[in-house]
């Protein structure tokens, strides 16, 4: 089995709603994500996947995100889900998922990373 991974980055701020911490007050993050791609076949230049594919996917949604107000975000504020790096990272996974064609690999995960010591991952099961 191969895995390519690529990582990225963008800085936005949030804050989490009913908390009772120093996280209810709004403040801001460089947000790291990582995407993870697995499959069991190389295509014939020996990749599993062009990182340039999966960069550029990254790089669509991250700039949607980057500055931003996350709470306002509609897949968080409008749903009155709090912008977690856990919920971050499930709302990634679901729209990378959605964008890369995987016809013989699958997405694996995705992790975020609140800071450079703490992070959440998202798999689906199976």
């Amino acid at each position: 089995m191969f895995q390519v991974c690529v990582r990225a980055h963008f800085d936005a701020a949030h804050f989490i709603r009913n908390y009772e911490g120093d996280c209810a007050n709004l403040h801001g993050h460089r947000w790291d994500v990582e995407v993870c791609i697995e499959g069991q076949s190389l295509d014939n230049l020996g990749m599993l996947i062009d990182f340039s594919l999966v960069k550029q996917s990254i790089r669509k949604y991250l700039q949607i995100l980057d500055h931003s107000l996350l709470n306002d975000f509609p897949a968080f504020g409008v749903q009155g889900v709090n912008p977690t790096a856990e919920n971050i990272a499930q709302f990634l996974y679901r729209e990378f998922k959605k964008d890369i064609v995987l016809i013989d690999k699958r997405l694996t995960w995705v992790k975020v990373y609140e800071s450079p010591d703490t992070w959440a991952l998202f798999k689906e099961d199976g």
